[in-house]
């Protein structure tokens, strides 16, 4: 039987030896053994050759022999959500999107993350009392992790 254990041990033996900015995003094993493995880098992007070594270490420890499987390793994808706290932490100072519990939604550039929440800071025009015309305020919006049901990076091609 492979267990995410093992999987998890033997892609962390393949990251110490190649580059230790390497990090775990998700691991999933469906009934069939289809081992589903995703990785990012806390700088600078993963490369295939990243993902490659990862796949090779895993899949010279398993024994096909005693159990079949299918290994799928790939890096984290721009287009998908953040899931770990590293993710947060390598996107400071980019924009999010992000969904609460409560399904509303705000938007942001990420510019603080602890161990409990992040902060995002957005620019809107307000009225300021005794002034006629709006200004432009920076609002900063400090969310906790467990308010959070999806943060997707904003893409944009500026």
């Amino acid at each position: 039987m492979i267990t995410k254990q093992l999987v998890t041990q033997l892609a962390e033996e393949r990251i110490k030896d190649r580059d230790e900015r390497i990090f775990i995003v998700a691991l999933s094993i469906s009934s069939t053994n289809v081992i589903r493995l995703e990785i990012d880098k806390t700088e600078g992007s993963v490369s295939i050759e990243d993902c490659v070594s990862v796949s090779r270490n895993i899949e010279h420890n398993l024994d096909r022999e005693a159990v079949d499987f299918e290994l799928h390793v790939s890096s984290a994808g721009l287009d998908k959500p953040l899931r770990v706290h590293q993710q947060y932490v390598k996107n400071v100072g980019r924009g999010l999107d992000v969904v609460l519990n409560t399904k509303a939604k705000t938007t942001g550039t990420l510019v603080e993350v602890t161990d409990k929440d992040i902060v995002l800071e957005r620019s809107e025009k307000q009225q300021i009392e005794g002034k006629k015309k709006k200004e432009l305020v920076v609002i900063q919006e400090r969310i906790a992790f467990d308010h959070i049901n999806e943060a997707k990076i904003v893409i944009s091609f500026k």
